[in-house]
């Protein structure tokens, strides 16, 4: 088959990029509003782009009216964000910050999640969530349908135990992130495996 994607609208694009680049890795962000409330939705157009300077990324569909999302709206006024990645246990809860609430309702009390201080950006942290990215906002990117964030990591919290500090592994027995595969459709991470030979007998796939 040969598609030529001019020849297509906006949302078979979408339907066709976003059912094929897959699995994709899930933000689940969380920034403030002015009055104080934690939003949290999730993003699966989401990756990390360097390390020098330490940047990730995420992409803000916008509303059919043109308004934008809460996320984006609150990125935009105050230049910080939190990215967590989502494990099993809290997948579901994830999936549902994604419903459509008020501005003056907060999806952690929503779908039964806690929030935890961050050290140095205002929105509150996940504390189920194994790993959270504390970010200010770097570059903003802009298209017709959406709002491209651009962040530094400034800080990072993890789960304890789950990094050896001295070694700089992550220890992925403890870690099952989930990933999205389009729709409502997830996958998880536990299937791991090695095509270096030798890469298995020096460093177990599951402390990398």
């Amino acid at each position: 088959m040969d598609i030529d994607f001019a020849a297509l609208t906006e949302y078979q694009r979408y339907k066709l990029m976003a059912s094929l680049i897959v699995p994709r890795p899930i933000a689940l962000v969380t920034t403030v509003n002015e009055a104080g409330v934690v939003n949290a939705a999730p993003f699966s157009m989401f990756n990390m782009l360097g390390e020098e300077p330490p940047i990730v990324m995420i992409s803000v569909n916008r509303l059919k009216d043109g308004a934008l999302k809460d996320t984006a709206a609150n990125i935009q006024r105050s230049g910080e964000f939190v990215v967590h990645l989502p494990d099993e246990a809290m997948a579901e809860a994830m999936h549902r910050c994604g419903e459509r609430l008020p501005p003056d309702v907060s999806e952690l009390a929503h779908v039964g999640l806690h929030a935890a201080p961050c050290r140095l950006v205002k929105p509150a942290r996940i504390a189920e969530a194994p790993v959270a990215f504390e970010c200010t906002l770097w570059e903003t990117l802009e298209t017709a349908s959406r709002q491209i964030f651009i962040g530094q990591v400034r800080w990072l919290h993890a789960r304890e135990g789950l990094i050896d500090t001295e070694t700089w592994r992550v220890r992925l027995q403890d870690y099952h992130p989930v990933g999205r595969f389009g729709a409502s459709f997830y996958v998880r991470t536990r299937d791991r495996f090695s095509l270096e030979s030798g890469q298995a007998k020096q460093t177990v796939i599951d402390e990398i």
